[in-house]
């Protein structure tokens, strides 16, 4: 998986972390305050970009974190069959399958464009 390393007080809400090696985008951010003997502590919220599923970590500020690399493109439909649709990438002309939510059902014909986001193997089609 393609992730960079950096440190939980450069979080902000609306950005991407990966907890649990699943890719994550923030909704809340807590920073405690340095106590008499120790350091600031953070708590982060965040929603799979996936599975919708709520995670949480609580790590000192200055603790590492990984920030996974989603790759936005995308791409024209080439066929559709039953939930799975065929897609051919508009920069490199490489075609792929990918699961079709229900959301883009109606609006996925071939010859659409629609644009999607790759996380490693993982493919999310977006509206």
């Amino acid at each position: 998986m393609d992730e960079r390393p950096a440190s939980l007080k450069e979080l902000k809400e609306g950005s991407y972390v990966s907890i649990d090696g699943e890719p994550c985008r923030v909704t809340k951010i807590e920073l405690s305050k340095p106590g008499k003997h120790g350091s600031a502590k953070a708590r982060v919220e965040a929603v799979g970009i996936f599975d919708d599923k709520k995670r949480s970590i609580m790590k000192p500020a200055d603790a590492d974190c990984l920030i996974p690399m989603i790759d936005k493109r995308t791409g024209q439909v080439v066929s559709v069959s039953g939930n799975i649709v065929q897609l051919m990438d508009l920069a490199d002309y490489t075609t792929f399958e990918a699961i079709l939510p229900d959301e883009l059902r109606a609006k996925a014909q071939p010859g659409i464009e629609i644009s999607y986001w790759r996380f490693g193997t993982r493919i999310l089609l977006k509206n």
